[in-house]
């Protein structure tokens, strides 16, 4: 039996030009290892913050029948911050709720700074893709927050 394919989106002009090493993407894996039962393959993948890129990316994993795509970074409120933009091209659905609840929990956390985020989810052909802080001290607790309703 093929192992389900899970892809990790990183999403960092900083990272991709290797300005500083990806800490939220191995963060992301090391979380999704723990919270999902059957066995997965996991491929990751730095973009800068470029939309089309980002676009391009997210096409790449869902066309490759990906099953969940966790991405990091770019959902803030800078002008180079443009995964939410790119989502909404991209998805045929937006599932709003995900990011709803990340930001409750962060906020509950004590990170009132969780407003400011843009976070969301969507759905690419058979792919769930779910936007997740680029702090990898936040990864764990959004992706807690969100899981039960993966499917």
């Amino acid at each position: 039996m093929q192992q389900c394919l899970v892809g990790v989106l990183t999403i960092s002009d900083r990272a991709s030009n290797k300005e500083y090493e990806d800490q939220s993407g191995p963060a992301i894996e090391l979380v999704l290892r723990d919270l999902l039962v059957s066995p997965c393959t996991f491929e990751r993948k730095v973009v800068p913050d470029d939309m089309d890129v980002i676009i391009t990316a997210i096409r790449e994993f869902a066309s490759r029948d990906c099953l969940l795509l966790c991405t990091t970074g770019g959902t803030g409120p800078s002008e180079r911050d443009v995964t939410p933009e790119a989502m909404a091209v991209v998805c045929h659905k937006i599932l709003p709720g995900f990011g709803e609840e990340m930001r409750r929990v962060s906020i509950l956390s004590g990170v009132p700074t969780a407003i400011l985020s843009r976070q969301t989810a969507g759905i690419v052909d058979k792919t769930l893709v779910i936007n997740l802080p680029g702090k990898p001290a936040a990864i764990e607790t959004c992706l807690s927050a969100v899981f039960a309703a993966v499917p």
